[in-house]
C-alpha cells in the first residue's frame, strides 16, 4: 500500500513552506492580528486558559496546523474532528451582551484568513522566496484546511486578490478593545513560571515585539502601539530566520512534536521540505 501523504502531502507549497522556522513569528503574529476582531477576541479571552496555561494555546494551535500539514489522513481528520466538538460546545458574550457561538461561520473564517495570511506574508518576509502564483497556490491549497473547521471552500479566499478583499471588506468591524489589549500584553510577556521566566527580558524585544511588528501597518494603527520601524522589523525577522537555519533540520522539526519528521519517516527522504519540491 502507499503511504498516506495526508491532505495536502509534499507536492504542495504548504508543505514547504510549514517547515521554516520563521513560522515560530509568524504564528504568533497571526494571534495579534485575529485579536483584532472584537468577537473572536472575546471568545477566546473569556473560553481560554491561556493566563494560567501560558505556552499551552501556542503548543496546541503550533500541534493542530503541524498535524493538518504532516499527518495521516486519519490523524488530520482526528484533530479536525476534536476542533469543531470544542468549537460547538463554547459560547461567548460581545461587548453589547449578546450570546454568540465560537463557530459561527464569520469567527471561523476570520480566523483562517487571519492565520494563513500572517503564515505566507511573514515567512515571505523573511526571506523564503516564493512567486506570486505559488502565494496563490498557497491560499487554494489552504481552502481545505478551512473546511476541516466547518467552513466551505468556495466561501473561502483562495488567491491573493481575494485575501486582500476579504481585509477590505472586514476592516470596519475590526478595532482595538479591552480584550485586544489583553492579549497584546499577554502575548509580549507571557505570564511564565520558573526558569522560563528569565528569558522574558529577551524574548518581548526579539519575539514578542518582533511579532507584532511584522503585522500589516493598518493592523498595527488599529491596536494603537508603535511598531519597530518597517526596515528594522525586516532586519530582524531574517536575522533570526538565519540564525534558526543554523539548527539542524531534524531538530527544528522535532518542536514542537516532530509533525514534519514523523512524515519524512513516513515517506522517505523525497518528502523532505526543501524550496525544489515548490510546484
Amino acid at each position: 500500500m502507499p503511504a498516506d501523504v495526508g491532505i495536502l502531502g509534499p507536492g504542495t507549497v504548504t508543505w514547504q513552506l510549514h517547515a521554516d522556522p520563521a513560522m515560530w513569528v509568524a504564528g504568533i503574529s497571526s494571534l495579534y492580528l485575529q485579536a483584532l476582531h472584537p468577537r473572536a477576541v472575546a471568545g477566546v479571552v473569556q473560553n481560554s486558559n491561556f493566563r494560567e496555561d501560558p505556552l499551552g494555546r501556542l503548543v496546541r494551535t503550533a500541534n493542530f496546523v503541524g498535524t493538518v500539514s504532516y499527518g495521516t489522513t486519519d490523524e488530520v481528520r482526528e484533530a479536525a474532528a476534536r476542533v469543531r466538538m470544542v468549537h460547538r460546545a463554547l459560547r461567548g458574550e460581545d461587548e453589547h451582551g449578546r450570546r454568540f457561538r465560537i463557530d459561527d461561520p464569520e469567527l471561523l473564517l476570520w480566523v483562517h484568513c487571519a492565520e494563513v495570511h500572517s503564515f505566507v506574508t511573514v515567512v515571505r518576509r523573511a526571506g523564503y522566496r516564493l512567486t506570486d502564483a505559488q502565494v496563490d497556490r498557497y491560499y487554494d491549497e489552504q481552502r481545505r484546511t478551512a473546511e476541516l473547521v466547518g467552513l466551505h471552500a468556495d466561501e473561502v479566499p483562495g488567491s491573493a486578490r481575494a485575501m486582500a478583499d476579504y481585509f477590505t471588506a472586514t476592516l470596519p468591524e475590526l478595532k482595538r478593545t479591552a480584550d485586544s489589549e489583553v492579549v497584546y500584553r499577554f502575548l509580549h510577556r507571557p505570564p511564565v513560571a520558573g526558569l522560563l521566566r528569565l528569558g522574558l527580558d529577551a524574548y518581548e524585544p526579539l519575539l514578542g515585539h518582533l511579532a507584532y511588528s511584522v503585522l500589516p501597518p493598518w493592523a498595527t494603527a488599529l491596536h494603537g502601539h508603535r511598531p519597530y520601524p518597517e526596515p528594522v522589523a525586516t532586519t530582524m525577522l531574517r536575522a533570526a530566520r538565519a540564525a534558526a537555519l543554523l539548527v539542524p533540520p531534524p531538530i527544528r522539526w522535532g518542536v514542537p512534536d516532530g509533525h514534519v519528521n514523523r512524515a519524512v519517516r513516513r515517506l522517505g527522504l523525497g518528502a523532505v521540505p526543501r524550496r525544489s519540491l515548490l510546484p
